[in-house]
């Protein structure tokens, strides 16, 4: 099990949130004037790293509220975790700058 640490309430298990895809991939301005091909693109097509990457969660049995967290793929460790709107911390050889740095605890129970 992951030990996610919610911005607002604190380390939590992993099975009160739900994970929310890609963070910081921006709606389109006029969703309207997008042929089906750059829908489909909005819609379907994201990042998929090696290595770090930014998502989204919810806190969805606690208090509900979205965060961004940054996740490392290959080893599933959380290298930190921000409020929407908060700069995307820059992290360089396990420093994370202007976030609250959090580790996974434990392994598959």
């Amino acid at each position: 099990m992951l030990l996610i640490e919610c911005p607002w309430c604190g380390p939590r298990d992993e099975t009160e949130y739900h994970y929310g895809g890609e963070a910081h991939v921006a709606y389109p301005a006029d969703p309207n004037q997008l042929s089906d091909e750059e829908w489909s693109k909005f819609l379907f097509y994201r990042a998929n790293p090696k290595g770090l990457f930014a998502e989204r969660w919810v806190h969805s049995t606690g208090c509900r509220r979205w965060f961004n967290a940054v996740r490392d793929t290959v080893s599933y460790d959380i290298k930190a975790v921000y409020k929407p709107g908060e700069k995307k911390p820059q992290i360089d050889a396990g420093n994370v700058a202007g976030a609250k740095v959090q580790s996974v605890k434990g392994g598959a129970k």
